[in-house]
């Protein structure tokens, strides 16, 4: 008999508000827009000498410093081709073919991805969590499963195995 755990958390505070815009079709570009995202976890993994897959204090608190990060934000992809964001103290420049945002720059997060789609947003905040719960409580999960939903009933989901 084989024995796998998991524990899930989706809480009504793990949500985050924030702009962004999408490319697609290789040369079509959204217009600005945001978005009330909602965001839950699953973690697997095996049983430490608590008897957790991992503390549900700790992986609520992880998570939401990671949302918290996230909300009230204009999203930003740096990876994306066509898209070139130049950033200094005070401003970022976004530029795509003939069209032009500036923004101030506290008011951004620069996200190492190419497009700032649910997808890519679950994938980046998953490998966060693995990073950041490794560094607080030392938990190294088999698997780790964000959804990220942008509008209530369309969710994108990202599953990372660990190591």
């Amino acid at each position: 008999m084989t024995e796998s755990y998991c524990v899930r958390l989706s809480k009504d505070y793990l949500v985050f508000s924030a702009g962004h815009f999408i490319t697609f079709n290789g040369d079509v570009c959204e217009r600005l827009h945001g978005h009330n995202y909602r965001v839950s976890a699953e973690v697997h993994g095996p049983l430490d000498e608590n008897h957790y897959v991992v503390d549900f204090i700790a992986l609520r608190d992880t998570l939401k410093a990671i949302v918290d990060e996230l909300d009230h934000h204009m999203l930003l992809p740096t990876g994306h081709p066509l898209i070139r964001v130049q950033a200094d103290d005070h401003e970022v420049e976004v530029t795509f073919r003939e069209r032009r945002w500036v923004f101030p720059r506290c008011d951004c997060i620069l996200l190492p991805i190419p497009n700032t789609t649910s997808e890519l947003l679950a994938r980046h905040i998953g490998h966060k969590l693995l990073s950041d719960l490794k560094s607080r409580v030392g938990a190294r999960p088999t698997l780790v499963r964000i959804e990220v939903d942008e509008c209530e009933g369309q969710a994108a989901v990202c599953e990372i195995r660990g190591e």
